[in-house]
């Protein structure tokens, strides 16, 4: 009887450390599939190639033929032509020609007369690309003559410039989303940038001037850093010096509320017609689309070209906050008009443009065993495109916003998102197997033994 319940002993452990080698496996495979992501300036293979092939037939047949490209509805490239050769050559490629009427010189050529127009503030012009028209918007502040003006201005270019007002006023959103705020008033925090040496917050440039003193506390207690660099107007970009020299823990993540945060792993340039988020410190997490891009903006402080306009919606506050998409940053809020109940514009600072002026790079999130950071590369020409259908794109991964203090070994190895349980749980599974042979093969002795003593002689 007592060997009869050793060996049901033996073969229920020997029948758990295989279960537990199986399980352990399983813990292993999951965890590497779920790891982060290493630094790159596009999430999907796909959007490479899509990337590759809007831009790449813009660039070949010249801006005399083409007018811009954008993403369709089914995340898919089209190039807007302006001859049936061009039109083959991009349906040849992949991609979807659109036969328009006026090229990208002729639009180009539009935004110039407009620009050597006199100024009015509180009006903005962009090229639509999928329209073929170049649209200018004019704010509730612009009067009824400069209006009339205007109109002539735009008469005088042609039919494809259409006028047009709209509710509210273009204004910087002063008052990354977390909240920054100096005696100028409150921003929003856009993303940590570093020049290898010193970390930074890249934001607005309106946001204040140089030498402006930042903090993260309404008491004015907690310095957070000072403003080294600023460009406004013109640009809309600034650059607010840590004042520890460091962003510290998850300085590859930006806020979007609730204690929540997505992982930034690159910068690029956005494309029309793509699906973009926008985090502020005022309104939170909101969503839209590219509609223009190297818009014109006269606000009542002065005038900044090359911006990225969506119509996504924004509030006093939100300056600088991040614009992104996929877990890639495009630009930080310049301005805008209306807000989050009506809907309105809003206009950006593009990321790429503004790290390039100041030198500096993204920090982004980087594979590696300690799962640090990192900066990101120089941003990829081929990331200006997603192959995402709009509807169907994301913020990013997500990733708790503020530093954990668990870094013990234990921690790490009892967290499931690491392969260290299940190399914990194959190791167990292994000794109870070495175990059950060394005793199985440990009684055989001993019981032969005995025999060996009992008949001998």
């Amino acid at each position: 009887m007592r060997h009869a319940r050793r060996r049901v002993v033996r073969r229920g452990t020997q029948l758990a450390a295989v279960g537990g080698l199986l399980l352990g496996g399983a813990m292993v495979t999951t965890a590497m599939a779920s790891e982060t992501p290493g630094t790159s300036a596009v999430p999907f293979s796909s959007a490479t190639q899509a990337g590759d092939t809007g831009s790449a037939l813009v660039a070949r047949l010249g801006t005399a033929r083409t007018a811009g490209s954008w993403i369709g509805a089914d995340g898919k490239p089209v190039v807007a032509v302006t001859d049936e050769q061009a039109a083959a050559m991009v349906k040849r490629a992949g991609a979807e020609p659109k036969m328009v009427s006026h090229s990208m010189n002729e639009l180009k050529a539009a935004t110039a007369t407009l620009r050597g127009a006199p100024r009015v503030a509180g009006t903005a012009w962009a090229v639509d690309y999928r329209t073929n028209r170049v649209m200018v918007e004019a704010d509730s502040t612009v009067s009824a003559s400069d209006w009339s003006d205007l109109s002539r201005v735009a008469a005088g270019i042609g039919s494809f410039v259409q006028m047009q007002r709209s509710q509210g006023t273009f204004t910087p959103r002063l008052n990354g989303a977390q909240p920054i705020l100096s005696t100028g008033g409150r921003c929003s925090a856009g993303f940590n940038v570093t020049n290898g040496q010193t970390d930074f917050i890249l934001t607005a440039g309106h946001c204040g001037p140089a030498n402006t003193i930042w903090f993260d506390d309404s008491q004015g207690n907690q310095q957070l850093g000072t403003t080294i660099n600023t460009q406004f107007p013109g640009n809309d970009f600034s650059l607010i010096q840590y004042a520890g020299g460091k962003a510290g823990d998850n300085a590859d993540v930006v806020a979007i509320g609730n204690g929540q945060g997505v992982r930034i792993t690159g910068a690029a340039d956005p494309t029309v017609g793509q699906k973009v988020f926008r985090s502020g410190s005022t309104s939170g997490l909101h969503d839209g689309t590219v509609t223009a891009l190297n818009a014109t903006v006269n606000y009542p402080e002065g005038t900044v070209t090359g911006l990225i306009q969506t119509n996504v919606c924004a509030e006093p506050g939100d300056s600088g906050g991040p614009l992104f998409s996929e877990g890639i940053a495009l630009g930080v809020t310049s301005g805008g008009s209306g807000d989050c109940t009506a809907g309105g514009v809003t206009f950006f600072q593009p990321v790429t443009r503004a790290m390039a002026a100041l030198n500096v790079q993204l920090i982004a999130s980087t594979q590696n065993a300690a799962g640090g950071q990192g900066a990101s590369p120089a941003p990829s020409a081929a990331a200006t495109h997603s192959a995402i259908a709009p509807s169907a794109a994301s913020p990013g991964s997500a990733a708790p916003v503020g530093s954990s203090d668990d870094t013990s070994l234990v921690a790490r190895l009892t967290d499931t998102r690491n392969v260290g349980p299940g190399l914990l749980v194959i190791g167990g599974s292994l000794v109870a197997l070495v175990a059950t042979r060394y005793f199985r093969a440990e009684q055989d002795r001993k019981a032969y033994q005995r025999y060996y003593s009992a008949t001998w002689g």
